[in-house]
């Protein structure tokens, strides 16, 4: 059963190092959280490392820039891994093929910007689906339209055998008070259609990886059992460091607010209830982080 804690130092100095979830736990998609943010500089001022792991479809400069508009300072972080750049990675060694029909916005164009660190990239051209050798689906192109306006598409992409590249895979986030669909929802859909996705955030294991990888390139060696996740998500920042068999820090203020009732902290019942429900099961459970 989850422990139910008031502030992330009650437990922070067991751990060397935390992968932390941004949206909804460091920002609302608005701004910056004035307490997650103080909590990550106390915990970096004792000699914690922060690893801010996010589901953005994002590269890593793009959430870099994204931070700073939402106001989140340097000093709460060390490093990001982005499934943007684990995605972008595996699209560069040929994932999906070179010609790529792609699903999104106009400003997640910067997904197929050159990569530096893939050797000896794909040459990727962007096509209409009829001639597509797969899909690169960054998020719907609006957000707040039911994913189900896209079946007629998908449908076509899965009797022509294209995989999907799911560069972000929640299903929703809340962008201050509005719910956004998100790219998950589009690969779950696809997937329920019975096209093959694939995944590069949490909780799927290359993001985990990838975090590892830029923890290691600060110089420190930090096994699994002294880093503790943190996020709101409980099928993907919770499910992923369970996964990984990592410590987790439960958010319940954010994407399940509303079921757990909380404002300041959870309804212990109701959180209950509710991990039962979704067969989850954080190390700790928090309000906000704080």
């Amino acid at each position: 059963m989850t422990q139910i804690i008031t502030s992330l130092s009650e437990v922070s100095a067991r751990y060397d190092a935390l992968f932390v979830d941004l949206w909804g736990c460091v920002h609302n998609g608005v701004d910056a959280l004035p307490d997650a943010v103080k909590a990550l500089q106390n915990y970096r001022a004792q000699g914690g490392k922060v690893i801010l792991v996010t589901n953005s479809p994002r590269p890593r400069a793009g959430v870099l820039v994204q931070l700073k508009t939402f106001g989140v300072p340097d000093d709460a972080w060390d490093d990001i891994a982005s499934s943007g750049d684990s995605a972008r990675s595996a699209m560069y060694r040929g994932a999906v093929g070179s010609k790529v029909w792609f699903i999104g916005q106009t400003h997640d164009q910067v997904f197929f910007d050159p990569i530096g660190v893939v050797h000896d990239p794909v040459e990727i051209t962007q096509v209409p689906l009829e001639q597509a050798t797969g899909i690169v689906c960054m998020g719907p192109a609006d957000p707040m339209a039911d994913p189900d306006v896209m079946r007629p598409q998908l449908l076509l992409a899965k009797q022509m055998g294209l995989k999907l590249l799911c560069a972000n895979p929640d299903i929703v986030v809340d962008r201050g008070d509005v719910r956004e669909w998100c790219a998950g929802a589009l690969a779950q859909l696809y997937t329920e259609m019975g096209g093959e996705s694939l995944y590069f955030g949490k909780p799927h294991p290359p993001i985990y990886d990838l975090a590892r990888r830029r923890l290691s390139a600060l110089g420190v060696d930090v096994p699994d059992s002294a880093i503790l996740a943190i996020g709101d998500g409980v099928i993907t920042d919770i499910k992923g460091a369970m996964g990984e068999d990592i410590d987790s820090l439960f958010i319940s203020g954010g994407l399940a607010a509303a079921e757990t009732k909380t404002v300041t902290q959870p309804d212990p019942n109701l959180l209950i209830a509710y991990l039962e429900t979704e067969m989850s099961s954080p190390t700790f459970t928090i309000g906000h982080l704080r």
